[in-house]
């Protein structure tokens, strides 16, 4: 009986590290447009792909509607999340309060050590190849991302669920699918050093400002290349 029980939870363990795998392949897949928003996901064809079975697959699905990601509609099935002019304009909107707001919270409460970690983050950005090239903005994941980073020393944990699990991945796609765009790699850097000089004066009024003029021109930069 205990032989069994083992048996079963070493096959639970294997299927969990596989989903976590394949979820993590397709969520880049998708961030990155390799899956174009609004393709229609075709399980057969994934699982042909990265060679899985459907079970693992279905689950890595269902973990991506729940970062927004991946949408399922009635007659049509899964597809990847593609948003209209109006649902984008709305998304950008609430991130430049919420971002705003950890900014002007972070300016109040960050210590020393969280700012020269976030001058570090910059730096690398800054040091980046295809930065240096113009080719588009250092755009990494989790504690090498500035935008997350500042949330998560806004001391705010409602924020922080919102904007570093709930919304991030969705931002992330529409950062990533447009940070290419003659000229804006450069700028963003410059007003990311401009937040953070704010943020480590204490200057909370004005690291909140710089944030939201910051994601204002993101979106305006998003506008003006939407196809």
């Amino acid at each position: 009986m205990l032989t069994e029980e083992l048996s079963t939870q070493t096959k639970q363990a294997a299927t969990a590290t596989l989903t976590d795998q394949i979820f993590r392949k397709i969520q880049t897949a998708i961030v990155s447009g390799e899956i174009a928003a609004g393709s229609k996901i075709s399980e057969p064809e994934l699982a042909r792909v990265y060679g899985i079975s459907r079970g693992p697959l279905r689950e890595a699905i269902h973990r991506l509607e729940g970062q927004k990601l991946v949408e399922r509609t009635a007659h049509v099935g899964a597809r990847v999340v593609s948003l209209s002019h109006q649902q984008l304009f709305e998304l950008y909107q609430i991130r430049e309060n919420l971002e705003g707001l950890a900014c002007r919270l972070a300016a109040q409460s960050i210590d020393k050590q969280q700012i020269l970690n976030l001058r570090e983050v910059l730096h690398m950005h800054a040091q980046d190849p295809d930065f240096k090239e113009g080719k588009g903005y250092y755009l990494q994941e989790g504690q090498d991302d500035f935008h997350y980073c500042i949330i998560k020393n806004c001391g705010n944990k409602t924020l922080e669920k919102m904007l570093c699990d709930e919304l991030y991945h969705l931002i992330r796609m529409y950062r990533i699918q447009y940070s290419k765009t003659p000229n804006r790699p450069h700028r963003a850097l410059s007003e990311h050093i401009r937040i953070l000089d704010a943020i480590a004066e204490g200057d909370a009024e004005l690291a909140e400002l710089l944030m939201r003029r910051h994601i204002a021109a993101s979106y305006q930069n998003i506008e003006q290349n939407l196809i």
